[in-house]
């Protein structure tokens, strides 16, 4: 069964959350943190960090962020609260214990950022991400751009056997590998997440894998933002309202 196969219809909004037997996986970006301009200026924020580490204890640990973000991304923005992780969409792995693994990085990420920096030249306002296993061409302050660089990088893909990733307001060259999906299953096997229910929080079009994989193994993704076509069972109208859900689980 494939996510184009599985689409449910939106329930708003989840009801309160309930953290005995729960297993919380969490997007970051337009999911705990409001999408910046440029991704260096989401930073560290008190509530968020509060709220972190209160779910951590009430959930026995039960709690990894699964972002499209670097590992030491993730780790400055919420001050190395959360050991377990899976960054840049699952290509690196960090585990409960500490243990970290990823994927080799795909040889032709050099080509690929040689051609995506040729074409950022033609404007300031593009911005090339560097997270060494993938490259994100980001054009939210060039949206008259937005075409010419889903092509540019669909091309990219097609030439060189890299994953092409759209998001919002980006577009992604990636390793292949595993999926925010494959990290979640990953998680589900491991204490301290084995035999909980997983519940998944994300707003992008990366998180659709990982709203899949929870549906399967029992639980329920919850899409952060406006209404759209997803396998998310539930939604939440944007990260405020994300945080006040959270905030109120017990």
């Amino acid at each position: 069964m494939s996510i184009a196969e599985l689409q449910i219809g939106l329930e708003a909004p989840p009801a309160r959350l309930t953290l005995a037997g729960t297993a919380l996986f969490l997007d970051l970006d337009g999911t705990l943190a409001t999408i910046a301009e440029r991704p260096e200026d989401v930073r560290p924020d008190p509530r968020r960090t509060n709220l972190i580490e209160r779910l951590l204890l009430g959930l026995d640990g039960r709690l990894a962020v699964v972002s499209g973000r670097s590992l030491e991304d993730i780790d400055h923005i919420l001050e190395g609260r959360v050991t377990t992780v899976a960054a840049i969409h699952g290509l690196v792995r960090r585990d409960a214990c500490g243990v970290v693994g990823q994927a080799a990085p795909h040889p032709a990420l050099g080509q690929a950022a040689a051609r995506l920096a040729e074409f950022a030249a033609s404007d300031p306002n593009l911005l090339i991400e560097d997270k060494a296993l993938s490259l994100a061409l980001h054009y939210r302050q060039a949206p008259h751009l937005a075409q010419a660089a889903r092509d540019l990088a669909q091309a990219i893909a097609d030439e060189t056997g890299l994953a092409c990733q759209p998001g919002d307001m980006v577009v992604e060259l990636r390793t292949p590998g595993a999926s925010k999906g494959d990290s979640i299953r990953a998680f589900m096997t491991e204490p301290p997440f084995a035999g909980a229910m997983p519940v998944f929080l994300g707003d992008d079009l990366t998180d659709e894998h990982g709203f899949f994989a929870v549906n399967i193994l029992g639980g329920y993704g919850v899409l952060v933002g406006p209404q759209r076509r997803t396998v998310a069972r539930y939604m939440l109208a944007d990260v405020e309202a994300a945080l006040a859900w959270l905030e109120a689980a017990s």
